[in-house]
């Protein structure tokens, strides 16, 4: 029977393969970029709830947020310490994204989402891949 971090990571394994497709289109319109950025807040959602239920089964306990799941993935050498202060980060801004939308915010929200929030997701993704 599989563990729960196991099963949650085969639903994250659908939303990164998503959000990866998303991230190797090189142009956007504003529709594709609103979809871009969808993509990436549910995709986040997803990773760290393998994260946190990974964390629960090795011991880790009081993680009932993501900033917490984060910090005890960095413990528990799911992500490496500079990339739980990406995923930090990333939590911030996916906190953002959700109450803000201009072109502005959206055109940055795509530089980050390619240069610094794929890598770490991807980086999850292989780690769990390994330890699956």
């Amino acid at each position: 029977m599989a563990k729960r971090w196991q099963e949650r990571y085969e639903t994250f394994d659908r939303a990164f393969n998503q959000l990866k497709a998303a991230v190797e289109k090189p142009e956007y319109s504003e529709l594709e970029r609103a979809g871009l950025i969808q993509v990436f807040e549910y995709t986040f959602e997803l990773a760290w709830k393998p994260m946190r239920d990974y964390c629960l089964e090795n011991g880790y306990d009081e993680l009932n947020s993501p900033r917490a799941a984060i910090q005890k993935g960095v413990l528990a050498e799911l992500v490496s310490e500079a990339d739980g202060y990406e995923w930090l980060d990333a939590l911030k801004q996916r906190n953002l994204l959700a109450h803000t939308y201009d072109e502005a915010t959206s055109l940055t929200a795509e530089t980050l989402i390619k240069q610094r929030y794929f890598p770490i997701t991807e980086r999850l993704w292989i780690r769990f891949q390994t330890i699956a």
